[in-house]
């Protein structure tokens, strides 16, 4: 009883037709080991996350009591799906990745999407923390941690993963961010998304190309920047009668606004610094800048901007529920996991949709 609302989440995957898409797009090869009934796998595998399992062995709770007749059919055996993912290639991964395209295109839809309301994309990247050196592709990252590095994009309003890219550990975090833009754009185009789009992203993502690619698809942008020699500069040119004291910063310090260009973009910049004694500790203003073409008041813009935080809620709670590890000590069953995990992260969003 205690785990009852799975049938909820068994429900919409099947009016979704989750397990055919699966059927139909993931194509592992016959003569590889766990291949068959691939549909029915990543369903028990999906099963498992909603209900807690952070790797392989605890899929074992879908095999208690009568959880067969509930979830619609066979449940394999954890060592039996644990074979499974180490039949995934890299292109079964894409498969799979397909499928997460298809049925968000198929929930949103049915009256989950954003319809004609603007859309707010974040990207974003994490460490998965592993632990062992047998597990392919792991590195020690930017964080001093052993792990994976992952690329994700949310959409803001939901917590829904909207593309994933699995990557190694010592992958930088702008690795493949052109050709994951591109996916996404299309994603969100075979969607019918119909309203305004709109894609933030921090400085490690700064990218010219990027721009020019949002800005040929329509998109609206802002994108934090580095404070690197020539915008350092622009934004020392800035008058000190133009900037702005945002009234809703906490009373330990001081942040004001204000704005330039960074050649033919608008360039909005925060500046903050501590007041009273902990000013003497680093009494000096910091500034954090971003490009973007959009044009409303220059407040509003900002305050979506720092908006972009709440990318850390999806990320979290992938972390807390079946990313909290990465079971297998091969890379592509590590992807595939990725993928199945966001799947799930996204049937329970979609099972609090009132409308």
């Amino acid at each position: 009883m205690s785990d009852a609302g799975i049938a909820l989440v068994a429900t919409l995957a099947e009016r979704l037709g989750i397990e055919g898409l699966i059927d139909w797009f993931v194509l592992l090869a016959r003569e590889r080991p766990g291949a068959a009934n691939a549909g029915r796998k990543v369903m028990a595998l999906i099963f498992a996350m909603v209900l807690g399992a952070d790797s392989i062995d605890d899929c074992d709770l879908l095999r208690a009591g009568r959880t067969r007749r509930l979830l619609g059919g066979w449940v394999p055996a954890p060592s039996t799906l644990g074979t499974f993912l180490r039949a995934f290639t890299f292109g079964h991964v894409r498969q799979l990745d397909r499928v997460l395209d298809v049925a968000l295109t198929r929930a949103w839809a049915a009256g989950a999407g954003p319809g004609e309301a603007r859309l707010v994309v974040d990207i974003d990247s994490f460490v998965g923390e592993v632990h062992g050196y047998q597990k392919q592709g792991t590195g020690v990252g930017y964080t001093g941690q052993r792990g994976y590095h992952p690329m994700l994009a949310t959409r803001a309003d939901t917590g829904e993963v909207l593309h994933v890219r699995m990557r190694k550990g010592k992958a930088a975090s702008p690795r493949g961010v052109l050709r994951f833009a591109d996916e996404l754009i299309a994603r969100v185009k075979r969607a019918s998304v119909s309203g305004e789009t709109l894609l933030r992203a921090d400085s490690a993502f700064w990218n010219k190309t990027l721009i020019a690619r949002l800005e040929r698809a329509g998109w609206w942008y802002s994108i934090s920047i580095r404070v690197q020699k020539g915008i350092a500069e622009q934004i020392a040119l800035i008058a000190e009668e133009d900037w702005t004291t945002l009234e809703d910063y906490p009373t330990a310090g001081e942040a004001q606004i204000a704005e330039t260009v960074d050649g033919a973009r608008r360039m909005i910049v925060r500046r903050t610094r501590l007041i009273g004694s902990q000013a003497e500790l680093w009494p000096d203003w910091r500034h954090f800048p971003f490009l973007t073409n959009r044009t409303e008041n220059i407040a509003l813009v900002e305050a979506e901007h720092r908006q972009h935080a709440v990318v850390e809620l999806t990320i979290r709670d992938l972390k807390d529920q079946a990313l909290a590890h990465f079971p297998s000590g091969q890379f592509n069953a590590n992807s595939a996991w990725t993928v199945i995990a966001c799947l799930a992260h996204n049937l329970t969003r979609w099972t609090t949709v009132t409308r």
